[in-house]
This record gives structure tokens, C-alpha cells and sequence, in this order.
């Protein structure tokens, strides 16, 4: 598992009725806080104030065709030369981590290849890297390309 400690952050919130609302800061929009919705939020502020990977390279809930359907990854991070880096497939705090949610970002990077696919439900985080066509769960997470470990 990977350890994943959210950074404070003061999210903007709203309510309508019943339907809780949070404003996603990447995607310059409004979106209904569902369980999932919390975990990918509160994700992208891990990745970019904790891990400091820059948030203009990150993108958030974009359609991608896998074979002949559509579907939508969570997050997924590019590289400084724009390239797919790692895929992110977030699930609500009550969705087990299993095969099942492992083989759905499998899947997704048939589509759209990556080195890192990650998969979290905000509580359990698990990565894997992909090399010489095999999976190797990461114990840590990996530094965005052109970065140094000392922030450089």
C-alpha cells in the first residue's frame, strides 16, 4: 500500500436543495460531492501540493474510447513532454480495492498507456509501475519526471 496523508485544504462547498456541490479547482467547475467525487478531490490536492506535481498537467474526467464503448479515467497525469504518465481510477471510501478495481485501470491503459497506474479509495491506496510488459506494486510514490527529490 501507499501512504497517502491529504494536505489541508480549505475546498469550496455549496448546497442546493439536497445535492451538496464542491467547486473542482482543476476543472474550473462546480460538481456534485459524491463519495467519489470527495476521494478524487481530495487526490489532486495530494498530488499537487503534497507530491507537487504541476497541476497544469493533470487532467480530470476525460472520455477516452476503449475498444468500441466510451468511458471516463478519474485522473490522469502527463509528463513534461505531454505524454501519458500515470492514470489514477478513484473509488468511494466503501469500494474494496480488489481485482476487479485493478483490472478496470488495466483496462483503461489498453486505451491510454501509462508507466503508473494507481488506484484509491481515499482510506487504501495501492500503485503499480509498468515495465518490460510486467506490473511491480510501488511501495512509494514516484517522482514527476524532471524533478529531483529535493524539489529541484
Amino acid at each position: 500500500m501507499l501512504r497517502v496523508t491529504f494536505p489541508d485544504h480549505s475546498f469550496r462547498l455549496k448546497k442546493e436543495g439536497e445535492k451538496e456541490w464542491i467547486f473542482d479547482e482543476f476543472r474550473k467547475i462546480w460538481v456534485r460531492l459524491t463519495p467519489e467525487e470527495w476521494v478524487r478531490q481530495h487526490f489532486l490536492h495530494f498530488f499537487s501540493a503534497t507530491l507537487l506535481y504541476p497541476a497544469s498537467l493533470i487532467a480530470v474526467e476525460k472520455e477516452m474510447k476503449l475498444f468500441d464503448t466510451k468511458k471516463r479515467f478519474d485522473i490522469l497525469v502527463y509528463d513534461r513532454k505531454h505524454q501519458p504518465w500515470m492514470m489514477v481510477e478513484c473509488k468511494s471510501t466503501d469500494v474494496e480495492l480488489n481485482a476487479l478495481v485493478l483490472e478496470q485501470v488495466i483496462r483503461y491503459n489498453m486505451a491510454v498507456p501509462v508507466t503508473y497506474m494507481i488506484v484509491t479509495n481515499g482510506y487504501y491506496t495501492r500503485g503499480f509501475e509498468r515495465k518490460n510488459g510486467k506490473l511491480t506494486e510501488l511501495e512509494v510514490f514516484p517522482v514527476f519526471p524532471g524533478t529531483s527529490l529535493l524539489g529541484e
